[in-house]
């Protein structure tokens, strides 16, 4: 029988148009029925066009369903691909503009610090009722998230549904690989690598070029280089502190961490424009996507005026499925599992980002060596927090919310125990209509 992978949250253009191309590409899954959910009828119809152009193109003899109806797309699938963003701009652009009247300076604002943990806490409802659809209409599939705030989503549903088969992806180990081995003239495919660690922090303990330690190469290329310096200023600057280089951009990083933007002066100097995001610009994704909510039917256009790519990329999520549901071709991939026995100097059952094998026998967690301390004591710090506002979010507990932001790296750089309070008080009032766990009598 063909395969049924349903994607919710379709209307995620660029995701959702990047990973069925990838999957059609495996000839296990060509033939696999799409089946694409959106609440907005308007993107649903053109992601539906995007993804009939792809099949058509590429000669494939795979059928497109798409649908509003969750439980339409969603019974009898084998795999799910989660891409939501709850909430429109005009609400989550709160997450960004309290916290910056507070002092705190937000780059990105989807993972991590209020603005990431008032993210989750309207999204955790949403991505629960689609677990438990799941768990209903289709308790065998492989349920893979791409939505953000990765690690504490993944840690949620993973603790509600242990039994399901279920891992978070994000595109920063590879992606962050692949910008090291450029930097030392190495190609993607000689580089092996270890990484540990959280999502958004984790750290290459090994990274090898033809078997070899590259990291005295790496430390070459960022002391020597202005050019590479320059493009990734945040991570190399840590990278020089901590003796590891971290995955995820330094946009982010800048709001992870008490280093770089508590004041001014230092955004001035450490959060300079590079090649990538710019991590010093405030509100950068909050703006990208103003601009997208005005322009983006132009972007769709124009992907469908230019001839189409059917070359498979370098995400993760096709590759597991052909592992686990189609012609079982082992994968490794770094994903979000919870930690038990894993990281031994991390949390444990906190949501780890560590090395994970996909087969046909299921999701197998890896073992990893303990992290460097210097790199554990960032990583367990915003782990210890992610489960407090976990823990938090599924009792209803207003109070371990707030607790968990007072250990906030840059809130509590910039800000009094008093003043954490107040803001994350005006963030609950703000946001009083999207969180029914804490106003439910």
């Amino acid at each position: 029988m063909p395969l049924k992978i349903a994607f919710i949250g379709a209307g995620s253009f660029g995701f959702t148009r990047a990973l069925v191309r990838d999957l059609l590409t495996f000839p296990a899954m060509e033939d696999a029925t799409i089946a694409l959910m959106d609440i907005n009828p308007v993107t649903l119809g053109h992601i539906r066009r995007a993804v009939t152009r792809i099949v058509e193109e590429g000669k494939y003899p795979a059928k497109v369903v798409a649908t509003l109806d969750r439980k339409e797309a969603l019974t009898g699938a084998d795999g799910v691909v989660c891409t939501i963003l709850a909430q429109k701009t005009d609400v989550w652009k709160t997450d960004i503009e309290i916290p910056k009247k507070y002092g705190i300076d937000t780059n990105v604002g989807d993972t991590r610090g209020p603005s990431g943990v008032f993210r989750y806490l309207r999204t955790i409802p949403v991505i629960l009722d689609i677990a438990r659809d799941i768990d209903r209409y289709c308790p065998e599939a492989v349920f893979l998230n791409y939505t953000n705030p990765m690690a504490m989503l993944c840690r949620a549903v993973q603790g509600v549904f242990p039994h399901m088969k279920t891992t978070g992806l994000c595109h920063s180990v590879q992606g962050t690989a692949s910008m090291l081995a450029r930097w030392i003239g190495a190609k993607d495919e000689e580089i092996t690598y270890t990484c540990a660690g959280i999502n958004h922090q984790a750290f290459y303990t090994k990274f090898l070029w033809n078997g070899k330690d590259a990291y005295p190469l790496i430390h070459k290329a960022v002391t020597e280089s202005q050019e590479v310096y320059n493009e990734e200023i945040v991570r190399n600057e840590m990278f020089l502190a901590l003796g590891y280089y971290v995955t995820e951009s330094s946009g982010h990083n800048s709001e992870y961490n008490w280093w770089f933007r508590k004041r001014p002066e230092l955004i001035e100097k450490y959060c300079a424009p590079g090649t990538g995001w710019n991590p010093g610009v405030y509100g950068y994704i909050l703006n990208d996507y103003q601009k997208r909510d005005v322009n983006w039917e132009d972007e769709i256009n124009k992907w469908f005026a230019e001839p189409v790519d059917l070359k498979r990329g370098h995400e993760y999520a096709a590759y597991i499925f052909n592992a686990m549901l189609g012609d079982g071709t082992p994968f490794k991939f770094n994903g979000n599992v919870r930690n038990f026995g894993l990281v031994d100097n991390l949390p444990s059952g906190a949501c780890v980002e560590v090395p994970v094998l996909a087969t046909k026998h299921g999701l197998e967690p890896i073992h990893v060596d303990p992290l460097p301390p210097q790199c554990a004591a960032l990583c367990a710090l915003s782990s210890q927090i992610e489960e407090m506002v976990v823990e938090g979010s599924l009792s209803g507990d207003r109070e371990l919310i707030t607790r968990a932001l007072y250990f906030d790296p840059l809130s509590a750089a910039v800000l009094s125990l008093e003043e954490i309070r107040t803001m994350a008080e005006e963030m609950f009032e703000v946001n009083k209509g999207y969180l029914p766990q804490f106003y439910a009598n």
